[in-house]
């Protein structure tokens, strides 16, 4: 891979940071670390009041990208509508492949989680760590649909909501 340019990412636009979802570059700083003069990129994730530093150098290494365009937004849909493909395997291992899917900042793996995890009324309860992975990868999807769209996070939600409950019936 190349190594990031200035011109790929710039301030005021909306990026996918794989471990925490979608944020939102506030500028492009040097900083002296170690004696080090570094670029970085300050990236705030306003739900969850945090404030990210990465180096402008490592920022496709480590998988930071641009937002979805929306026909990856409507193949995620797509995903969600189909059946839930639950693996046999002992739930720690599966617990583990979730958390990769979630964590890979990949739209469509997410979309793959929500999936598999989402439980109907009528179905069994999830265990807290099921809903736990849930959450976190509904909240990641919902985020990232609501940034494509340009639509409030609420809105974003009922739209995967009624995916998710059309699947069901």
């Amino acid at each position: 891979m190349s190594k990031t340019k200035k011109s790929e990412f710039s301030p005021n636009d909306y990026v996918v940071y794989p471990a925490h979802g979608v944020g939102q570059i506030l500028s492009i700083e040097e900083q002296e670390i170690a004696g080090i003069k570094l670029e970085l990129f300050v990236i705030s994730f306003e739900k969850d009041k945090m404030t990210l530093r990465v180096p402008t150098n490592k920022a496709v290494e480590i998988g930071m990208r641009s937002l979805s365009t929306p026909d990856v937004v409507n193949q995620a849909m797509k995903t969600l509508k189909g059946k839930a493909k639950v693996k046999r395997a002992m739930w720690s291992r599966r617990a583990q492949e979730y958390e990769q899917k979630i964590n890979s900042g990949d739209l469509i793996a997410i979309a793959e989680v929500v999936r598999d995890l989402h439980r109907t009324d009528d179905q069994r309860e999830q265990s807290y760590s099921e809903r736990q992975l849930y959450e976190a990868a509904l909240e990641r999807l919902t985020r990232e649909v609501a940034a494509v769209s340009g639509a409030a996070e609420g809105d974003a939600a009922k739209q995967v909501d009624e995916v998710l409950m059309s699947r069901a019936a």
